[in-house]
């Protein structure tokens, strides 16, 4: 596939410089046709009836392979979700922390993260983010390490094998910004969450965590997919792996959707966006002061108001997005990012 024609799968890009992946990733033709076709069908024929819900559930397996294959784990390790906070709910509830326990993050992190960190029970250690920092304030009582791979604020990566490796603690991390964004091996850490909605261009409300041992984790909100049978008290005997951290039934059109934009990401993707970024830092020198980053998120600080910054630019055909409380805006640069796109937001600028 040529840069030309993966390019010309999403029919956004013929209007508008779309730098925004790191929230919702532009949809191609192939989405949009598989999410319509599927519920063309659902509307022809129902959505209910045994081979139907069997097609749904088949059609699962399929996203949880696929999603696996990804990031280099088995299937048996990943569980379907609607987003990386309802995978960082599964992890801190599934601990079952509790205030003697404390768990270190950064901050640089999402809400998607810190909300559930928030509502874990465990004193919250909130370092720089580096991995000196992090370390040094590891106790006895650290129970884990909740981190971003790359920060969505600048796009810095933190190296989460080797602080694994020197803590000895068991380690969540939030892929929101680096899956799909770059090669990411999932059996570097102890839990992965997965955005379908960002870098990978897939449907709303489509995720995934990768889960290294589900028999160490505690399905504390189980669902109607956590079990293989149930007792009319309750009690039920939880399905083998990860698949028991299913929490929630996801549309038949909405794993179509994911699987034709995993489709479509060609092999040289990683290379090319990380290329595209780096252009941008460059063009960016002396319009606006580009704070330190990596990858393929771009994020600066404008001569003027961020946020009006934003909407100016939205007005011109360029989509990014303000970093609140930070005075940054940032640029999205995927594999489908052209030198026209970098172009446009400079001269916007």
């Amino acid at each position: 596939m040529t840069f030309e024609d993966a390019r010309a799968q999403f029919p956004v890009l013929q209007h508008t410089a779309y730098l925004n992946a790191g929230t919702f990733g532009p949809l191609s033709r192939a989405t949009a046709a598989a999410v319509a076709e599927w519920q063309a069908r659902d509307l022809e024929h129902g959505r209910s009836g045994g081979a139907s819900f069997d097609e749904v559930l088949a059609l699962r397996e399929v996203v949880r392979a696929r999603l696996g294959a990804l990031v280099g784990v088995e299937p048996e390790h990943v569980a379907l979700t609607a987003s990386t906070t309802d995978g960082c709910n599964i992890v801190l509830a599934g601990l079952g922390l509790g205030p003697g326990d404390e768990v270190v993050t950064t901050s640089e992190e999402h809400f998607g993260l810190l909300g559930a960190l928030h509502s874990s029970g465990a004193r919250i250690v909130v370092a720089d983010p580096a991995a000196a920092a992090i370390l040094a304030v590891v106790t006895p009582r650290t129970r884990l390490l909740a981190l971003s791979q790359v920060l969505w604020t600048t796009g810095r990566e933190l190296p989460l094998a080797e602080l694994k490796a020197r803590s000895g603690l068991p380690v969540l991390a939030d892929g929101a910004q680096s899956v799909g964004a770059i090669p990411v091996d999932g059996s570097a850490v102890d839990f992965l969450t997965i955005s379908g909605q960002k870098w990978l261009c897939g449907p709303d409300s489509t995720g995934a965590l990768v889960v290294a041992d589900p028999e160490r984790l505690r399905v504390a909100r189980p669902s109607y997919f956590s079990k293989v049978d149930y007792e009319p008290d309750g009690r039920y005997t939880a399905k083998p792996g990860a698949a028991r951290f299913d929490p929630n039934w996801i549309p038949g059109a909405s794993l179509a959707g994911l699987l034709a934009a995993l489709d479509g990401a060609p092999e040289w993707r990683y290379a090319r966006a990380a290329a595209a970024a780096g252009r941008l830092r460059v063009m960016l020198t002396g319009k606006a002061e580009v704070v330190a980053g990596g990858h393929t998120l771009v994020s600066f600080r404008p001569s003027g108001d961020a946020g009006g910054t934003v909407e100016r630019l939205h007005e011109a055909g360029v989509v990014v997005r303000e970093i609140p409380k930070t005075g940054l805006i940032r640029a999205s640069c995927g594999w489908w990012t052209s030198d026209g796109d970098l172009e446009r937001l400079c001269e916007a600028l």
